[in-house]
């Protein structure tokens, strides 16, 4: 399967950890790609057959800077993606109350409007309890795995 995986990263966390998962689902026979500055016309042009966000959260629960100007051209174009698998995993800090992972929520918002269908629920992890998001994430991309195949 095609998995196109978009990124938003203010210190690079959220990007390292959109990579290990490129790794994780490469290895188990899927085509990831991911590219933390990928356009719109980028991502049709791999024609993905699912979806993974990877997000941080910045400010007042809004997604990261290089994120926004791709999640606001698929808002503006609403490309024909309804239907496809998707996964969401936000990264935040639980301190910042209402907005944790607020940028995940975002993402999770225009999923819907793009009629993306979240195969299980949002992974949230909070920097305030981790040290290695990337080794935390690999049960939830194990299940997301498991839920593209079945």
């Amino acid at each position: 399967m095609k998995i196109a995986i978009l990124s938003g990263s203010v210190y690079g966390t959220a990007e390292e950890v959109a990579r290990h998962a490129e790794r994780l689902l490469k290895a188990a026979g899927h085509e990831a790609w991911h590219n933390p500055r990928a356009s719109l016309a980028d991502i049709q042009a791999f024609a993905p057959e699912a979806f993974l966000a990877v997000t941080s959260t910045t400010g007042m629960g809004e997604l990261p800077d290089n994120l926004q100007p791709l999640y606001f051209a698929i808002r503006d174009h609403l490309p024909a993606w309804s239907g496809l698998p998707g996964g969401v995993i936000a990264l935040g800090d639980s301190s910042y109350g209402d907005t944790f992972c607020g940028g995940g929520e975002l993402v999770r918002e225009l999923y819907a409007e793009l009629g993306i269908r979240e195969v299980q629920p949002m992974l949230r992890l909070d920097s305030s309890e981790s040290v290695t998001p990337e080794s935390d994430a690999e049960p939830w991309l194990a299940d997301f795995i498991t839920a593209l195949q079945g």
